[in-house]
Parts: C-alpha cells; structure tokens; sequence
C-alpha cells in the first residue's frame, strides 16, 4: 500500500510537470496560500540581548522567534544535508529525491526513505497537516511550489526553524534548544546537533525526556549517516551522554517582566536590565528569607542614577510562593517610608538656607499644635548638629525642620522628583517626615538617585520609554552635604564599603525595614516586611535590610564609584565660622509658634529671566528683622546687612539662586536666570 502511494505521488508530481508551462504557472499562482505570519512567545531581553524570560504562545506553545542568523551554521548545514541535500536549487520539489524514494521501495518493499523536501515540511507544518493521502500530498506539492516562488530559500528554512515539532508543545529549534540544553542554538556540539535534526521526524516518540534510549538511537543514526556522506568527521563525535530532562524556560524578574508584557505590545521587549546581576540577587533574596518563620518577604532594585537605567529588579523572595504573598510586586506596593524622607527634608532646609551640616538643632521634648512626635528610643540629646541629627536619624529636628518648610512644600518636592505619595485623608502633615505617608521602593530609589546625581535627574525604569528627565529637586551643594552626611552612617559590621552614603528606615508598628544607598554611580533599595502589612516584631530597617542592601553592593559590583567631590560653592566650615543665622536653628515650637512679618522676596518673582545692568542683578525683600544675611547659590556675600535692597553679580549668564536670612533666622528666596 506504502509502495502505491509513493508511486502515486511520483505519477502526479510528473503530471503536473506534463502539464503547459503557462498552465502550471497558473495553477501554482491560484495556490490558496495559509498565513505565513507565525506566532511567536513575546520575549523580554536584558541590557546584553540574554533572555530574561519568555511567554508562550496563545496557544500554550513553546514557539520563539528564529531566523538564520540566530542558528549555529553548523546546525544549518548538517540540517540541509540530512533532510534536503539539493535544498538550495530545486523549486520546492526534488525529482531525484522523489525517484530514489520510489526504487528504494520497490527494492525493499517497504518505504526506506521520504521524498519530502525542507520546503514541502514547511508547507505540512503551516497548514498542520499530516501526508497519509494523495490529496494532501498532492496540496504540499503545489504548496512547496508556491512558497518558493513567494519567498526566498533563507525565509523558508526560518519558517521550518521555529515550527519544526519538538516534543510537547516544544516548537521551533530555539525552543527546543533552550528546553533541552538550557542555552540558545548558536553554538552545538555535532552531537546536539543530531538530535536536533533527529526530533521532528518523530517528536513524540523520541522526546528525550520520556524516552531517551530511542531519541539516543534516533541521534546515533543520524551522526552515522553524516559520518557515511562524509557530512562530518567521525573524530568530531563525542557521543555526548544523553540528559534527559526538559529545562524550564528562563524567568528572571517575573514581576517586572509581567509588567512590561502588560505595557508593551512587541513581542520582543530589550530592557536595560543585567541578567546576571538579577539572577545573583535573585538568590540573595530567597536566601535572605530560607530560614525565616515568620513570612517576610523581599524586595530590591537596583539604578543607575546617571542614566536612569533599573539594572535589576525583585518584587518578592519567590514569585510562586503563596504563604509570603510572593505574587505581590513589593518594588510597586506603597508602603510607609519611615526615616527615608528625612535626608530630603534636610536638603530642602540647606536648599533654603535654614540649616548647614554644622548648625545646631535641639533635641528636646517639643510639642507642634497638638503634635508631639517621640524619638525611636525616647531620649533627647540636646543640642546637636544638624550632621549628627541626621546620622543618628533623630525625630525632633527634622519635624521642627519641616514645620519651619512646610509639609505642602515636601509633597511639592516628593510630586517634582516624579512620585505619586498615598496621603491618608489627603491632608499633609508633620508626621510625613517620619514616614506619614505612602511611597513604593521605586519611588523612594528615584527620590534618592535624583539627589545624587542632581543635574541628570530622570525617573526610573527598565526600559528606554520609560525614562524621562525631571527637574532637579536639590540644588548640586545641597546634595552633597547630604552624600557627605550619609556616608557617615554607623554601618553593619560586615559592611566593608565606605564610600557608600546610605539611610534606613523602619514605619510604625514594624510593619516595613528599609535600605536605600548610593555610591556615585548606583543606588539600591531594600524592603523587607510581609506583603499584607502586619506588623514584624523586632523588624528595624539597620538589622534587617541595611546588611542585605550592602551584600547587594557586593554583589552587583567590585568595588564603589566614589562619591563626587564638594561643588565650589559648599561651605566647608564648623560652626564657628558660620554666618550667625546658620549657627542655631529654632524651630517654631521653641519660639512659641510665632512666625509673623518673616521676610518675602518682594522682586523678583521666582522663575523671572532678569536682564543684568552692569554686570548686576537687583533683589528687593520686604518684611523680616534687619540685619540681614544675603546667600548668593549657598554662599553668603553679604552679612549684617540693614538694607533690603542687593544688587547680586553672578558669574554669568544661567541661574541664580537668592537667599535672605533676617536676624531671626527666617529665610526667604527665589530663583531666577539672569541673562
């Protein structure tokens, strides 16, 4: 029956030749065409082309995207020769191929081999069916025909690339190769390349995983009878042992990847993400929770603050793990910031000439309205430093500080750096200095990498569209006092990086432990709590998420970019040789909440072009107590001055920052450009 039908193909193929030529043109030009425009799993790509992940199909399948570029050579060649040695000059189909099929049976009175060229496999694959009838054989005929005269050869071998059948619902040689080898086909060995070759003549019965002595066999023979057409050199084998399991697909950053399908509608997303960073930190944050009893979970990012760029990104110890909410993104979910805004809210203060690192603030008991925050340990220290305050992350100061600013100006300045808070009731208060208010890890990463790279301030993320610029949220001197501040922090122990300026933060009820640091080139952020928000007992942000922050350090990179050195206009003084508004900060609690006549900038108005006259530009106050000291971008130029009126020179043309302390040390200032 097999010996019939074979014969039968043959008689047609050679009827069909019979035919006028102008007539088969025609019957091949009517050929009724199948789409040819394959579905192929949505991809995401790290920085360096790897794959982080892939998705199937919409049909569960297991199909990449594969062209010939994308293929060892090898494979290509030894693929040709065993399937279609004449593949590069028949029209689609092989006579010779077709004749010797034929005698061979007749010889042997059964099929020995197949006539079916590459292009006529296309043809049975892009319409899905099988070739146990002359009609289908006869359609993949006219089919093969039809697609040569469409395409050229490289386009139908990309074609047989990704739906050749693999096993399962493994398609195309990519698929196959990553499944099967864990690696993409650019490089094989000849034996991986046999069984490559071998697979779809029979994908299900000799998938490696169920069955590996017959795909052994299967791969043998095919090495055999390359070796026999002298296609390959016998000292070329290494008759591989067979490993016969099928690999997961890769699936790095799942909940960004997830994130970035959802947003994207490409079926290949490049991102600026570092496969091998993610995959280290990855395992540092499953290990950071093997132990634990208690749910945590974790989550890290890691940015470029020059570029922007997120270089890795985890949303949860394990995507899959249900009892720790692992599903959850942690590096979305807004959760309160504790003591992380606080080098923010002390930047806004040297920013507007309230405080230098060398001031004095109090650390005493104070009461603000009805407010009365509490330091975490319930002591005072007295008067310190602003540097110290900072350090040793006190509450007192930076409350009275920002009550002095304002909590609409820090909500201004959070919505500037590209951040949406979560404000309870809407209404901003003082409790947003310590952690009041709803921010993601993402956010609070961007906030920290706009103050330290003030003059390339973007928003974060993992792609290009995803970054854009931002306007500087602190001025290049403030940022600095607060890197130079920061690095100072009392670290862990095992921290042996010290050029790297970093804050913790825990919220109340110990509900969230954070890490956020930078060196001069990137920024890292830790959470770790449990996804649903109940409190952790004992969870302090220096304990937990300081030390991991720093193995993420070490990790991601041999040794830190060093921060940047002072801009020319830091005032690098002890408090002493301050000016003597800068020497003491009183906050309104210590003066009775009395803060009227506090001086205004009278012209001109924030944001004005100001034409120079001789080289000067003129600032006039109103208000406020005489003397007065005059900050010219930070630094003063003139001190107990009884005049409200300043003529200013700047350096040139470009922005001008004015600043006025009155003898009670009420600020006020404006920015303007001077042409």
């Amino acid at each position: 029956m097999r010996l019939a039908r074979t014969v039968g193909f043959v008689a047609v193929a050679l009827w069909a030749s019979a035919f006028g030529r102008d007539r088969f043109d025609d019957w091949i030009d009517r050929t009724q065409m199948p789409v040819l425009a394959i579905e192929t799993g949505v991809e995401v790509l790290d920085r360096n082309g790897t794959l982080l992940r892939a998705f199937q199909t919409s049909d569960d399948r297991w199909r990449l995207a594969a062209s010939i570029a994308d293929v060892d050579p090898e494979f290509l060649r030894l693929l040709i020769r065993y399937e279609d040695k004449r593949f590069r000059d028949h029209a689609g189909v092989d006579p010779i191929a077709m004749l010797r099929a034929v005698a061979q049976a007749a010889w042997n009175r059964r099929v020995v081999s197949g006539g079916s060229t590459l292009t006529m496999q296309v043809a049975r694959l892009l319409e899905e069916s099988g070739t146990g009838s002359w009609s289908g054989k006869l359609r993949q005929i006219r089919l093969a025909f039809a697609l040569e005269r469409r395409l050229t050869k490289d386009q139908i071998l990309s074609l047989y690339l990704v739906r050749a059948p693999y096993g399962g619902n493994l398609e195309g040689v990519r698929a196959a190769s990553l499944a099967y080898y864990r690696k993409e086909p650019r490089r094989l060995t000849p034996s991986q390349i046999a069984m490559l070759v071998a697979l779809p003549q029979s994908p299900e019965s000799r998938r490696p995983d169920r069955f590996p002595e017959r795909a052994m066999q299967a791969r043998d023979r095919v090495l055999a009878r390359l070796v026999d057409a002298g296609a390959l050199q016998p000292e070329a084998i290494t008759h591989e042992k067979l490993r016969a399991k099928r690999h997961d697909f890769a699936a790095l950053a799942p909940h960004l990847t997830d994130r970035l399908r959802r947003a994207d509608s490409g079926q290949i997303i490049r991102t600026a993400i570092d496969a091998e960073a993610q995959r280290k930190l990855e395992h540092l944050a499953a290990g950071a929770v093997a132990d634990d009893t208690q749910h945590l979970s974790v989550a890290m990012m890691v940015a470029d603050h020059g570029t922007g760029e997120i270089i890795a990104s985890i949303g949860s110890a394990s995507y899959a793990n249900d009892r720790r909410g692992g599903f959850n993104d942690m590096t979305q979910a807004r959760r309160s910031p504790g003591s992380t805004l606080k080098p923010l809210i002390y930047g806004m203060g040297f920013d507007q000439s309230l405080i230098h690192p060398e001031t004095l603030v109090s650390d005493r008991p104070m009461q603000f309205g009805t407010y009365a925050p509490q330091n975490f340990d319930g002591h005072f220290r007295g008067d310190i430093r602003v540097r110290e305050a900072l350090q040793a992350s006190l509450n007192l100061p930076v409350v009275g500080i920002l009550d002095r600013l304002g909590p609409a100006n820090l909500m201004a300045k959070l919505r500037q750096a590209g951040t949406q808070p979560q404000l309870p009731g809407d209404q901003a208060g003082l409790a947003t200095a310590l952690g009041g208010l709803g921010l993601s890890l993402q956010e609070l990463i961007q906030i920290y990498a706009a103050m330290a790279q003030p003059d390339k301030a973007t928003t974060l993320g993992a792609t290009d569209a995803d970054i854009t610029p931002l306007s500087p949220i602190l001025s290049p001197q403030a940022s600095w006092y607060i890197g130079d501040i920061l690095k100072g922090v009392s670290r862990p122990a095992m921290a042996g990086r010290k050029d790297v300026a970093f804050k913790t933060g825990t919220s109340y009820g110990h509900r969230d432990a954070w890490a956020i640091g930078y060196d001069g080139r990137h920024v890292i952020g830790v959470w770790m709590g449990r996804a649903d928000g109940t409190p952790v007992p004992g969870a302090f942000g220096g304990e937990l998420a300081a030390p991991l922050m720093f193995r993420a350090f070490d990790l991601v990179k041999t040794r830190s970019d060093p921060l940047p050195a002072p801009p020319r206009d830091a005032l690098l003084v002890g408090n002493a040789d301050l000016p003597q508004p800068l020497r003491r900060f009183n906050s309104r609690a210590e003066q009775g909440g009395v803060a009227q006549d506090h001086p205004k900038v009278a012209f001109p108005p924030e944001g004005a072009r100001v034409a120079r006259q001789g080289g000067a530009v003129t600032v006039q106050i109103r208000d406020g107590v005489a003397p007065f000291t005059w900050l010219q971008n930070g630094a003063p130029v003139m001190t107990n001055s009884w005049d409200r009126q300043a003529r200013l020179t700047p350096a040139g043309r470009g922005y001008l920052q004015v600043r006025v302390i009155d003898a009670r040390g009420r600020a006020a200032g404006t920015t303007i450009f001077a042409e």
